[in-house]
Protein backbone atom coordinates (compact mmCIF):
# COMPACT_ATOMS: atom_id res chain seq x y z
CA UNK A 1 0.00 0.00 0.00
CA UNK A 2 1.36 3.40 -0.95
CA UNK A 3 1.03 6.21 1.55
CA UNK A 4 -0.68 9.41 0.45
CA UNK A 5 1.58 12.46 0.58
CA UNK A 6 0.45 15.24 -1.74
CA UNK A 7 -1.73 15.83 -4.76
CA UNK A 8 -1.09 17.08 -8.26
CA UNK A 9 -3.02 16.26 -11.44
CA UNK A 10 -5.12 13.72 -9.69
CA UNK A 11 -3.06 12.05 -7.01
CA UNK A 12 0.55 12.15 -5.96
CA UNK A 13 1.93 9.34 -3.86
CA UNK A 14 5.12 8.74 -1.95
CA UNK A 15 7.29 6.67 -4.22
CA UNK A 16 10.89 5.67 -3.92
CA UNK A 17 12.92 6.39 -7.01
CA UNK A 18 15.02 3.59 -8.34
CA UNK A 19 18.61 3.80 -7.32
CA UNK A 20 21.06 4.30 -10.10
CA UNK A 21 22.28 0.72 -9.80
CA UNK A 22 18.77 -0.85 -10.03
CA UNK A 23 18.82 -0.46 -13.80
CA UNK A 24 21.95 -0.95 -15.84
CA UNK A 25 23.12 2.49 -16.85
CA UNK A 26 24.22 3.31 -20.35
CA UNK A 27 27.95 3.66 -20.85
CA UNK A 28 28.33 7.21 -22.05
CA UNK A 29 30.94 9.10 -23.98
CA UNK A 30 33.26 11.15 -21.76
CA UNK A 31 32.20 14.28 -23.62
CA UNK A 32 28.97 14.38 -21.58
CA UNK A 33 29.27 16.20 -18.27
CA UNK A 34 29.00 13.86 -15.26
CA UNK A 35 26.11 15.86 -13.74
CA UNK A 36 24.17 15.47 -16.98
CA UNK A 37 24.89 11.75 -17.01
CA UNK A 38 23.63 11.40 -13.44
CA UNK A 39 20.45 13.41 -14.10
CA UNK A 40 19.59 11.49 -17.26
CA UNK A 41 20.21 8.10 -15.68
CA UNK A 42 18.13 9.03 -12.66
CA UNK A 43 15.29 10.35 -14.81
CA UNK A 44 15.21 7.27 -17.03
CA UNK A 45 15.35 4.94 -14.02
CA UNK A 46 12.31 6.60 -12.48
CA UNK A 47 10.46 6.49 -15.80
CA UNK A 48 11.26 2.79 -16.31
CA UNK A 49 10.03 1.89 -12.85
CA UNK A 50 6.85 3.97 -12.81
CA UNK A 51 5.62 5.09 -16.24
CA UNK A 52 2.09 4.12 -17.17
CA UNK A 53 3.58 2.80 -20.44
CA UNK A 54 6.54 1.04 -18.84
CA UNK A 55 5.55 -2.40 -20.12
CA UNK A 56 5.37 -1.24 -23.73
CA UNK A 57 8.76 0.50 -23.99
CA UNK A 58 12.12 -0.94 -25.09
CA UNK A 59 14.13 0.67 -22.30
CA UNK A 60 17.57 -0.16 -23.69
CA UNK A 61 16.72 1.62 -26.93
CA UNK A 62 15.03 4.43 -24.97
CA UNK A 63 18.22 5.04 -22.96
CA UNK A 64 20.41 4.92 -26.06
CA UNK A 65 18.29 7.51 -27.86
CA UNK A 66 18.26 9.88 -24.89
CA UNK A 67 22.03 9.70 -24.41
CA UNK A 68 22.67 10.08 -28.12
CA UNK A 69 20.65 13.30 -27.97
CA UNK A 70 22.74 14.49 -25.01
CA UNK A 71 26.08 13.98 -26.76
CA UNK A 72 28.45 16.84 -26.00
CA UNK A 73 26.34 18.34 -23.19
CA UNK A 74 28.74 20.12 -20.84
CA UNK A 75 26.28 21.51 -18.30
CA UNK A 76 22.80 20.83 -16.96
CA UNK A 77 21.15 23.48 -19.09
CA UNK A 78 22.31 21.58 -22.18
CA UNK A 79 20.35 18.50 -21.07
CA UNK A 80 16.99 20.02 -22.01
CA UNK A 81 16.80 18.49 -25.46
CA UNK A 82 17.59 14.99 -24.15
CA UNK A 83 15.00 15.34 -21.38
CA UNK A 84 12.39 16.51 -23.88
CA UNK A 85 13.14 13.48 -26.03
CA UNK A 86 12.70 11.20 -23.00
CA UNK A 87 9.30 12.76 -22.35
CA UNK A 88 8.33 12.30 -26.00
CA UNK A 89 9.42 8.65 -26.01
CA UNK A 90 7.12 7.96 -23.04
CA UNK A 91 4.21 8.54 -25.40
CA UNK A 92 1.73 9.70 -22.74
CA UNK A 93 1.38 13.41 -23.71
CA UNK A 94 1.04 14.30 -20.02
CA UNK A 95 4.39 13.88 -18.25
CA UNK A 96 6.58 16.96 -17.84
CA UNK A 97 9.65 18.19 -15.96
CA UNK A 98 9.80 21.31 -13.83
CA UNK A 99 13.20 22.98 -13.72
CA UNK A 100 14.57 24.81 -10.67
CA UNK A 101 13.72 28.18 -12.22
CA UNK A 102 10.04 27.18 -12.55
CA UNK A 103 10.07 26.65 -16.31
CA UNK A 104 8.88 23.34 -17.68
CA UNK A 105 9.90 20.81 -20.29
CA UNK A 106 7.20 18.81 -22.06
CA UNK A 107 6.52 17.02 -25.30
CA UNK A 108 2.75 17.02 -25.70
CA UNK A 109 1.51 17.22 -29.27
CA UNK A 110 -2.11 17.81 -28.26
CA UNK A 111 -3.93 21.05 -29.05
CA UNK A 112 -6.30 21.64 -26.14
CA UNK A 113 -6.46 25.42 -26.08
CA UNK A 114 -9.17 27.20 -24.13
CA UNK A 115 -11.97 28.91 -26.04
CA UNK A 116 -14.26 31.88 -25.55
CA UNK A 117 -17.36 30.54 -23.79
CA UNK A 118 -19.51 33.61 -24.25
CA UNK A 119 -22.23 34.55 -21.77
CA UNK A 120 -24.15 32.01 -19.70
CA UNK A 121 -27.83 32.62 -18.99
CA UNK A 122 -29.94 29.92 -17.40
CA UNK A 123 -33.59 29.96 -16.33
CA UNK A 124 -34.48 30.21 -12.65
CA UNK A 125 -35.60 26.58 -12.50
CA UNK A 126 -32.13 25.31 -13.52
CA UNK A 127 -29.07 25.41 -11.25
CA UNK A 128 -25.66 26.28 -12.69
CA UNK A 129 -22.17 25.71 -11.31
CA UNK A 130 -18.85 26.43 -12.99
CA UNK A 131 -15.96 24.23 -11.87
CA UNK A 132 -12.71 25.86 -12.93
CA UNK A 133 -9.07 24.81 -12.86
CA UNK A 134 -7.42 25.04 -9.47
CA UNK A 135 -4.02 24.95 -7.81
CA UNK A 136 -3.13 26.23 -4.36
CA UNK A 137 -2.19 25.39 -0.81
CA UNK A 138 -4.27 23.51 1.75
CA UNK A 139 -6.21 26.55 2.91
CA UNK A 140 -6.94 27.64 -0.65
CA UNK A 141 -8.18 24.12 -1.45
CA UNK A 142 -10.71 24.28 1.37
CA UNK A 143 -11.85 27.76 0.42
CA UNK A 144 -12.29 26.71 -3.23
CA UNK A 145 -14.39 23.65 -2.32
CA UNK A 146 -16.51 25.53 0.20
CA UNK A 147 -17.16 28.36 -2.25
CA UNK A 148 -18.59 25.88 -4.75
CA UNK A 149 -20.80 24.25 -2.13
CA UNK A 150 -22.10 27.60 -0.88
CA UNK A 151 -22.88 28.59 -4.46
CA UNK A 152 -24.83 25.36 -4.88
CA UNK A 153 -26.68 25.96 -1.62
CA UNK A 154 -27.65 29.50 -2.59
CA UNK A 155 -29.28 28.28 -5.82
CA UNK A 156 -30.97 25.14 -4.56
CA UNK A 157 -34.75 25.08 -4.24
CA UNK A 158 -37.68 22.70 -4.52
CA UNK A 159 -38.47 24.19 -7.92
CA UNK A 160 -35.12 23.28 -9.55
CA UNK A 161 -35.50 20.79 -12.41
CA UNK A 162 -31.78 19.99 -12.60
CA UNK A 163 -28.21 21.25 -12.63
CA UNK A 164 -25.70 22.33 -15.24
CA UNK A 165 -22.11 21.47 -14.26
CA UNK A 166 -19.87 23.51 -16.54
CA UNK A 167 -16.35 22.07 -16.86
CA UNK A 168 -15.44 23.87 -20.06
CA UNK A 169 -11.88 25.28 -20.07
CA UNK A 170 -11.00 23.35 -16.90
CA UNK A 171 -7.41 22.54 -17.81
CA UNK A 172 -6.71 20.68 -14.57
CA UNK A 173 -4.61 21.19 -11.48
CA UNK A 174 -5.77 19.71 -8.20
CA UNK A 175 -8.87 17.55 -8.58
CA UNK A 176 -9.65 17.12 -4.88
CA UNK A 177 -11.14 20.53 -4.06
CA UNK A 178 -13.10 20.33 -7.32
CA UNK A 179 -14.51 16.94 -6.27
CA UNK A 180 -15.31 18.09 -2.73
CA UNK A 181 -17.01 21.20 -4.08
CA UNK A 182 -19.25 19.55 -6.65
CA UNK A 183 -19.97 16.57 -4.41
CA UNK A 184 -23.54 17.54 -3.45
CA UNK A 185 -24.57 17.35 -7.12
CA UNK A 186 -22.42 14.31 -7.92
CA UNK A 187 -23.68 12.32 -4.93
CA UNK A 188 -21.98 10.04 -2.43
CA UNK A 189 -19.95 6.98 -3.39
CA UNK A 190 -17.11 5.83 -5.63
CA UNK A 191 -16.85 8.07 -8.68
CA UNK A 192 -13.70 6.75 -10.37
CA UNK A 193 -10.46 4.80 -10.29
CA UNK A 194 -6.76 5.24 -10.97
CA UNK A 195 -5.57 2.09 -12.77
CA UNK A 196 -1.85 1.20 -12.79
CA UNK A 197 0.07 -1.03 -15.23
CA UNK A 198 0.09 -3.90 -12.71
CA UNK A 199 -3.73 -3.57 -12.56
CA UNK A 200 -3.70 -2.22 -9.01
CA UNK A 201 -6.39 0.40 -8.46
CA UNK A 202 -7.09 3.36 -6.22
CA UNK A 203 -10.63 4.70 -5.94
CA UNK A 204 -11.73 8.29 -5.70
CA UNK A 205 -15.05 9.13 -4.09
CA UNK A 206 -17.18 11.77 -2.39
CA UNK A 207 -18.93 11.38 0.95
CA UNK A 208 -20.36 13.88 3.43
CA UNK A 209 -18.32 16.83 2.24
CA UNK A 210 -15.06 14.94 1.70
CA UNK A 211 -13.07 14.09 -1.41
CA UNK A 212 -11.61 10.69 -0.61
CA UNK A 213 -8.93 8.48 -2.13
CA UNK A 214 -8.94 4.73 -1.63
CA UNK A 215 -12.07 4.87 0.54
CA UNK A 216 -10.19 6.03 3.61
CA UNK A 217 -8.04 9.11 3.02
CA UNK A 218 -10.00 12.37 2.96
CA UNK A 219 -7.88 14.90 1.09
CA UNK A 220 -10.27 17.86 1.23
CA UNK A 221 -13.24 18.08 3.63
CA UNK A 222 -15.80 20.86 3.52
CA UNK A 223 -17.05 22.23 6.82
CA UNK A 224 -20.84 21.97 7.16
CA UNK A 225 -21.34 20.20 3.80
CA UNK A 226 -24.52 20.93 1.89
CA UNK A 227 -27.11 18.29 0.98
CA UNK A 228 -29.37 18.89 -2.03
CA UNK A 229 -33.13 19.08 -1.59
CA UNK A 230 -33.39 16.60 -4.45
CA UNK A 231 -30.70 13.95 -3.77
CA UNK A 232 -30.70 12.59 -7.35
CA UNK A 233 -31.22 15.48 -9.76
CA UNK A 234 -30.84 15.48 -13.52
CA UNK A 235 -27.41 16.83 -14.46
CA UNK A 236 -26.06 18.25 -17.72
CA UNK A 237 -22.25 18.26 -17.85
CA UNK A 238 -20.65 20.72 -20.27
CA UNK A 239 -17.31 19.81 -21.87
CA UNK A 240 -14.92 21.16 -24.48
CA UNK A 241 -11.48 20.34 -25.85
CA UNK A 242 -9.76 22.35 -23.10
CA UNK A 243 -11.03 20.04 -20.35
CA UNK A 244 -7.88 18.17 -19.35
CA UNK A 245 -6.29 16.07 -16.63
CA UNK A 246 -8.05 16.84 -13.33
CA UNK A 247 -10.85 18.50 -15.28
CA UNK A 248 -11.30 15.18 -17.04
CA UNK A 249 -11.28 13.41 -13.67
CA UNK A 250 -14.32 15.45 -12.62
CA UNK A 251 -16.02 14.69 -15.94
CA UNK A 252 -15.31 10.99 -15.47
CA UNK A 253 -16.83 11.24 -11.99
CA UNK A 254 -20.19 11.88 -13.66
CA UNK A 255 -19.82 9.07 -16.22
CA UNK A 256 -22.18 6.27 -15.26
CA UNK A 257 -24.18 8.48 -12.90
CA UNK A 258 -27.95 8.15 -13.38
CA UNK A 259 -29.85 11.09 -14.88
CA UNK A 260 -26.73 12.58 -16.46
CA UNK A 261 -25.89 13.65 -20.02
CA UNK A 262 -22.81 15.30 -21.54
CA UNK A 263 -22.91 18.27 -23.92
CA UNK A 264 -20.32 20.11 -26.00
CA UNK A 265 -17.28 18.41 -27.49
CA UNK A 266 -14.87 15.69 -26.46
CA UNK A 267 -12.16 16.53 -23.94
CA UNK A 268 -8.39 16.91 -24.38
CA UNK A 269 -7.58 13.24 -23.88
CA UNK A 270 -5.08 13.21 -21.01
CA UNK A 271 -7.41 11.46 -18.59
CA UNK A 272 -4.38 10.08 -16.77
CA UNK A 273 -2.75 10.79 -13.42
CA UNK A 274 0.69 12.25 -12.74
CA UNK A 275 2.90 11.63 -9.72
CA UNK A 276 5.83 13.78 -8.62
CA UNK A 277 9.45 12.66 -8.26
CA UNK A 278 12.34 14.80 -7.07
CA UNK A 279 15.45 14.60 -9.25
CA UNK A 280 19.03 15.84 -9.05
CA UNK A 281 19.91 19.51 -9.47
CA UNK A 282 16.49 20.68 -8.21
CA UNK A 283 14.58 19.17 -11.14
CA UNK A 284 11.19 17.55 -10.61
CA UNK A 285 9.53 14.95 -12.82
CA UNK A 286 5.73 14.87 -13.02
CA UNK A 287 5.27 11.43 -14.50
CA UNK A 288 2.11 9.82 -15.83
CA UNK A 289 1.68 6.62 -13.83
CA UNK A 290 -1.98 5.60 -14.13
CA UNK A 291 -5.08 5.77 -16.32
CA UNK A 292 -8.39 7.11 -15.06
CA UNK A 293 -11.45 4.87 -15.10
CA UNK A 294 -15.10 5.59 -14.34
CA UNK A 295 -17.18 4.18 -11.49
CA UNK A 296 -17.83 1.04 -13.57
CA UNK A 297 -14.07 0.66 -14.12
CA UNK A 298 -14.20 1.49 -17.83
CA UNK A 299 -10.74 2.89 -18.58
CA UNK A 300 -10.08 6.16 -20.40
CA UNK A 301 -6.68 7.73 -21.07
CA UNK A 302 -8.44 9.08 -24.14
CA UNK A 303 -10.87 11.95 -24.78
CA UNK A 304 -14.16 11.75 -22.92
CA UNK A 305 -17.02 11.81 -25.44
CA UNK A 306 -20.29 13.73 -25.19
CA UNK A 307 -23.86 12.60 -25.73
CA UNK A 308 -24.86 15.78 -27.57
CA UNK A 309 -22.44 17.70 -29.76
CA UNK A 310 -22.90 21.41 -29.08
CA UNK A 311 -21.15 24.70 -29.77
CA UNK A 312 -20.85 27.54 -27.28
CA UNK A 313 -23.88 29.26 -28.77
CA UNK A 314 -26.31 26.36 -28.46
CA UNK A 315 -24.94 24.40 -25.52
CA UNK A 316 -26.84 26.09 -22.69
CA UNK A 317 -30.16 25.84 -24.50
CA UNK A 318 -29.59 22.18 -25.33
CA UNK A 319 -28.67 21.42 -21.73
CA UNK A 320 -31.72 23.32 -20.50
CA UNK A 321 -33.99 21.39 -22.87
CA UNK A 322 -32.68 18.11 -21.48
CA UNK A 323 -33.14 19.19 -17.86
CA UNK A 324 -36.64 20.57 -18.29
CA UNK A 325 -38.16 17.75 -20.38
Amino acid sequence: MKKIKETLFGITLVLVACSSDSVEEKQTEPTINSQVVALLNQTINVMEANSVNRNAIDWADFRNQVFDRAAGAQNISQADSALELALALLGDNHSFIRKPNGSTLSSSNLDCAISDLGSVNVPENVGYIKVSSFSGDEQAQLEFAEAIQRYIENQDSDELLGWIVDLRNNTGGNMWPMLAGVGPILGDGIAGYFVYPDNSRFTWSYSDGAAIVNLQNALVTVNDPYVLRNPNPKVAVLLNKAVASSGEAIAISFVGRANTRFFGSETCGISTSNEGFSLNEGYRLLLTTSIMADRNQNQFGIPIPVDVGSNNVSIIEEARAYLTN
